[in-house]
């Protein structure tokens, strides 16, 4: 039977694509150690897994939270992987039913989008607001207040009711929304969970369709809770600005964040995503400066003590050259780069030996194990002895010396018998 025949639950819970769920899930992760304990068993736990979701006895498992700064502080929560397979499988079937409704200028989470595809929609509106910069661009910047902590899950499931009418669909999506518990009953999701990030813009697309449809803003882009509205006239972005405030208040429960909403011009600068944007350039967020610098700090440190390898560090470094190269960098990515080879070396230098004075200090090393030097003999003649004394003293030396030499060389030689046939004077 065709996968497209089936009912919707049905084809999330088909064997194929929770086997399709499994590789996005895995990717990125192949080397981690409950991937490896799960790819053990991979059809075992996949028809488990479908088992359980047929049956309608699936649980999620808690949810793993812990607290990441950067600088900001946010609460991050981690699934278990195998219902990051059932994420995947949910998103799979239900995507395509949203995502044709979703306007083109929402940029998050979506295939073919992201953070520079805004940003450069972005520069096109500036152009066109501002007739090339011959007239005063005016931006809304807003953001909502503690979006993914406020979301109503009754909101959202009344949203996601109008496309989908599987109840066995609808069933599992309660139960993921469950498995996040906050301190107002039946609201948030967590942060980090891919279908967090979908429902995200399911919830936020109809403040999209307001704003397109109802407002008839032509200049208006969306990452996530993070949004700008340009034009010519700064009392009609105010009137707009009220307008959303009621909008998000009223229909989804929101509050547009009273210090990050604001209307500002282009010719001061406008941080978004990331970036400041002026017209005829891009700059970075000094923060997210500061950000790299201690990354790259903790990645040199980790680098010095052997817990990282040149490639992993090289890794990063492509992936905020690519960010850098978004804008106006271009000198302080030649300093970076310079800055990178001399701290992660190709190879590590090793002490360099002279072999002359290696040499010396060998002869030296020698020396001192021999009884006669030629300071020796001076010390002799300091001493006030002969020089019969001085001779024997010389015999013995060299009897020692010469003896030594032939035994490494394996030549049997009476040392003191060569010695007596040398002539000596009284």
């Amino acid at each position: 039977m065709e996968i497209s025949t089936i009912s919707l639950f049905d084809q999330l819970c088909h064997y194929d694509n929770l086997y399709l769920a499994y590789w996005k899930a895995r990717k990125g992760k192949t080397q981690r150690k409950y991937v490896l304990d799960f790819e053990e068993k991979l059809q075992e736990n996949l028809l488990r897994l479908q088992q359980e979701l047929q049956s309608q006895t699936y649980h999620p498992k808690p949810l793993e939270t812990f607290i990441l700064r950067d600088p900001k502080t946010r609460k991050i929560s981690k699934s278990d992987f195998r219902d990051r397979v059932v994420h995947h499988a949910l998103c799979n079937i239900i995507e395509p039913l949203f995502e044709k409704g979703f306007i083109y200028d929402s940029y998050a989470n979506r295939i073919g989008k992201g953070t520079l595809k805004a940003v450069q929609r972005f520069d096109e509106f500036k152009r066109n607001v501002s007739k090339n910069n011959t007239a005063i661009c005016f931006v809304l910047k807003a953001d909502i207040k503690h979006y993914f902590e406020t979301v109503d899950h009754d909101i959202l499931f009344s949203i996601l009711s109008k496309r989908i009418h599987d109840e066995k669909a609808l069933w599992l999506i309660k139960i993921i929304l469950a498995n996040h518990s906050t301190t107002a009953p039946s609201k948030g999701m967590p942060l980090g969970n891919l279908t967090s990030q979908f429902f995200a813009n399911i919830y936020l697309n109809e403040l999209d369709q307001f704003v397109k449809h109802t407002l008839k803003a032509g200049y208006y882009i969306r990452y996530v809770d993070d949004f700008v509205i340009l034009h010519s006239s700064s009392n009609l972005l105010k009137m707009y600005e009220q307008k959303i405030g009621l909008f998000l208040r009223k229909k989804l429960a929101l509050e547009l964040h009273p210090h990050k909403s604001k209307i500002i011009t282009l010719e001061s600068g406008i941080h978004f995503l990331g970036f400041r944007i002026f017209y005829h350039y891009r700059l970075i967020r000094k923060k997210n400066m500061h950000k790299s610098q201690q990354k790259f700090r903790q990645l040199q440190q980790e680098y010095q003590e052997g817990l990282l390898d040149r490639e992993k560090v090289i890794e990063y470094l492509e992936g905020w050259l690519a960010f850098a190269s978004q804008a106006n960098t271009y000198k302080y990515r030649r300093r970076l780069i310079r800055w990178f080879n001399q701290a992660f070396p190709l190879e590590q230098k090793k002490p360099m030996v002279v072999l002359q004075k290696h040499q010396n200090l060998m002869i030296k090393s020698e020396e001192s194990q021999i009884q006669f030097t030629v300071q020796k003999t001076h010390q002799f003649f300091r001493k006030g002895l002969s020089v019969s004394e001085e001779l024997v003293a010389v015999g013995e030396a060299l009897m020692s010396a010469v003896e030594i030499n032939t035994q490494q060389k394996g030549i049997a030689i009476d040392v003191e018998k060569v010695f007596m046939e040398i002539p000596t004077t009284s």
